[in-house]
């Protein structure tokens, strides 16, 4: 169509006029917009030329993360802010009110399940942003770390991918929190073992869920890139994880030992992704977690 470009530049000043008109008490700003004009706006990159419009939206999007909708919540909500966040298109005085907004949203109950893993999620897009180009004071990235490590141990809710509600993915995307977080070297590694311990809490979660969605994997992944900082004590790093097959127990006896079945097969997963992360790497510090992930193997009772 011939006026197909003008159309495209067009549609972010749209969008937001569209978003501004909404009114106060909707949930989410997005709430009414037309599902072509979203993807439209996607498929531009999540354009909005305006520095001061963009970054007010990356706010307002926050209340978003919570919606039943997986294209709202997941597709526009989610990827538009860590595509501005990745693209460096965020200033530092929105990313502190971003990450603010963004713990609040980790407060309170969560009926649905989805407002939590998603704030989780940008929340790890959030830390990222420090680790790429640091803004935080070290006293901001303390209270962070300590947020994600509360978070990771809180988790009880333990849904993946259903279908027709998309993802929650709480635990994934904690660990994924934790990653950013670990891969930052101006974390120290007494806060990097704290996020190493909420993430042992959630390798063999106590009511016998078994992990379904890849859980195992996402959670070895901060824990092999901690080590790889090679300033964490290797000795903490072995009990850590003898710790973890300690607190698995031995085997139960009588009719019911279902859930502890499934507990010991979570811990064995989470070792065999861990294993296989580091077992080609000939870094000193990977070469003892690897050793030390052979030990924690025969312990399995």
């Amino acid at each position: 169509m011939k006026h197909a470009p003008a159309l495209r530049r067009l549609l972010p000043l749209l969008l937001c006029i569209g978003l501004a008109a909404l009114p106060a008490h909707a949930r989410c700003v997005l709430a009414g917009q037309a599902p072509d004009a979203l993807r439209q706006w996607k498929t531009a990159g999540f354009a909005i030329a305006d520095a001061a419009q963009r970054n007010q939206r990356a706010l307002a999007l926050v209340d978003c993360l919570g919606d039943a909708d997986p294209f709202v919540r997941d597709g526009i909500a989610f990827e538009a802010l860590s595509t501005w966040m990745r693209g460096k298109q965020l200033d530092p005085g929105t990313l502190r009110k971003l990450e603010s907004r963004l713990l609040r949203q980790l407060d309170g109950e969560d009926a649905q399940g989805f407002r939590k893993p998603f704030a989780a999620l940008v929340l790890s897009e959030v830390a990222r942003t420090d680790r790429v180009q640091p803004w935080m004071t070290a006293e901001e990235r303390a209270r962070m770390a300590a947020a994600a490590a509360a978070y990771l141990g809180s988790i009880r809710d333990y849904r993946g991918y259903v279908d027709g509600e998309g993802w929650r993915h709480g635990v994934a995307h904690g660990a994924d929190w934790a990653l950013q977080l670990v891969l930052n070297k101006a974390v120290t590694p007494a806060q990097a073992m704290s996020l190493l311990s909420a993430i042992g809490a959630q390798v063999a979660p106590a009511d016998g869920h078994a992990h379904a969605f890849g859980e195992p994997t996402r959670l070895a992944r901060p824990v092999a890139y901690a080590a790889a900082r090679g300033d964490l004590d290797q000795a903490a790093v072995d009990a850590w994880l003898s710790g973890l097959v300690a607190a698995l127990g031995p085997p139960p006896e009588g009719t019911r030992q279902a859930a502890w079945w499934s507990r010991r097969a979570n811990l064995e997963n989470f070792l065999h992704a861990l294993g296989h992360m580091v077992a080609d790497d000939e870094s000193a510090t990977l070469v003892a977690l690897a050793a030390s992930v052979r030990a924690a193997m025969r312990k399995l009772p």
